[in-house]
């Protein structure tokens, strides 16, 4: 193995799931595929892969290759792109993960200006409402709001992002204020599912005073832009990001209660897989997103 190509060959198995699925990315037939994957395993004298008619599975000695392999990969690659950067130009393919709303209004706009000014960037970005819990080693850059899980990924400050408890005048007329947390169990909510979290456990804190609140949802979605938008018609309180209601909270369309008491706040942060290492166009992102919500965040201007 003197090259990365054989490398490039066994992650690409293990990415696709299958060596149907890698024969059709890679342009092969199946049988192809297998042929060279028996040449690459007589070559290092061990088998990398076991399979069966219904799975695929690596052995700790092909999990093995997979992890450091990958590795290499990615400094071979960053080097290379590092010595295309100083000829004037960054290039490659660029590979993001965000949360469906927050992705669509406001990281989207970002991504297509920074592919304009940087043409021989291929950007690939998906929308997915459990960004957490997607296969992170398919994605360069994962967007995520909120706390962050116990994790080995670094994270980078992105944004600032309160949480607000929302709801219409048209609810508050109708079921009236609530005057403390403990108020909202009674009260018809709604909540956005998202990562797997107990969301519908509310937290609060006003000075040295904490206060958790079960609430009882009578709506829900995996879709930010549909909570919303059923807290807009009065069916229900939310509890959100500053993002996404700053301009419904501006132009009348919902109104924020209990703003003397101040739940988690959710700012933006952007995840890579080290700190070091990392490819030119992976690094000029970075910066150009910081950068795209500096001063001020546009909820915030």
């Amino acid at each position: 193995m003197n090259d990365s190509a054989d490398i490039r060959f066994l992650l690409t198995i293990r990415d696709s799931g299958s060596l149907l699925a890698a024969a059709r990315k890679l342009g092969l037939s199946p049988s192809a595929v297998t042929q060279r994957l028996q040449q690459l395993e007589k070559k290092l004298g061990t088998q990398l892969v076991t399979r069966t008619a219904r799975r695929l599975r690596f052995t700790e000695e092909g999990t093995l290759l997979c992890e450091r392999g990958a590795e290499l990969v990615q400094q071979f690659d960053s080097l290379f792109e590092d010595l295309q950067a100083r000829r004037g130009g960054l290039v490659g393919t660029l590979k993001i993960n965000a949360p469906l709303g927050f992705g669509r209004r406001h990281l989207a706009p970002v991504i297509a200006a920074f592919q304009q000014h940087n043409p021989d960037i291929d950007v690939a970005l998906t929308l997915s409402d459990q960004p957490l819990t997607e296969a992170m080693e398919r994605f360069d850059i994962v967007v995520h709001i909120g706390e962050l899980p116990v994790s080995n990924l670094v994270g980078y400050a992105i944004a600032p992002n309160g949480r607000f408890v929302c709801a219409s005048p048209a609810l508050i007329k109708r079921v009236g204020t609530p005057a403390s947390p403990d108020a909202l169990s009674g009260l018809p909510c709604i909540v956005l599912r998202e990562n797997g979290e107990d969301v519908s456990l509310w937290q609060f804190s006003k000075g040295r005073t904490r206060r958790s609140v079960r609430v009882a949802p009578h709506l829900s979605c995996n879709d930010g832009d549909v909570i919303r938008q059923w807290a807009c018609e009065g069916r229900g309180i939310i509890l959100r990001s500053e993002w996404d209601v700053a301009d419904d909270l501006a132009r009348g369309k919902l109104v924020r209660l209990l703003p003397d008491w101040k739940a988690p706040d959710a700012d933006v942060i952007a995840l890579t897989h080290r700190r070091t290492g990392l490819p030119a166009r992976t690094r000029q992102f970075m910066h150009y997103l910081q950068s795209s919500f500096r001063p001020q965040p546009p909820w915030r201007k």
